[in-house]
């Protein structure tokens, strides 16, 4: 077998992949509908304050309320490449460790952005082996979000 190594994902060092790895072909149904999900297309949240996380929002990643058309408490938001929906509870459960991921464009330009905002963040933490950076910062109802730059991120 004729192997190449795989970036490492812990500190066991790199897996051995076999050369020309692929996912295998998509499977459909017997009405030719895919089996297989595509992507993620949402991802749901709770939030004690429907007003404040959608000004939140908005206000940090410029997502934009979309009214449903059912009778549905909850908040749709979109950014047009994906949405983020939020469901209405009395009392929120603690999130941490888990978190979602945003990858800016302009880490400087967003950074500043959070500075004019008064939005904290942890330290900036850079990565030169992939050209990348991220921090992290919370939402109102103490979310974690990653924020995650890549520089020079091959086409």
């Amino acid at each position: 077998m004729t192997t190449v190594d795989a970036t490492p994902d812990t500190d066991a060092g790199p897996r051995q992949v076999e050369k020309g790895f692929a996912l295998p072909a998509p499977k459909f149904d017997d009405q030719g509908r895919s089996m297989e999900p595509k992507y993620i297309h949402h991802v749901n949240f709770p939030t004690t304050n429907i007003d404040r996380t959608v000004e939140w929002y908005t206000k940090v990643f410029g997502l934009k309320r979309v009214m449903p058309k059912s009778n549905s408490r909850v908040v749709l938001m979109t950014k047009g490449r994906f949405d983020l929906h939020f469901t209405p509870v009395e009392e929120m459960d603690r999130m941490a460790p888990y978190h979602f991921a945003m990858e800016v464009e302009d880490w400087e330009g967003f950074m500043g952005h959070l500075d004019a905002l008064g939005i904290r963040h942890t330290r900036e933490v850079a990565r030169p082996e992939n050209q990348s950076k991220f921090c992290y910062i919370h939402d109102p109802d103490h979310t974690m979000i990653e924020l995650v730059f890549h520089g020079k991120r091959p086409d």
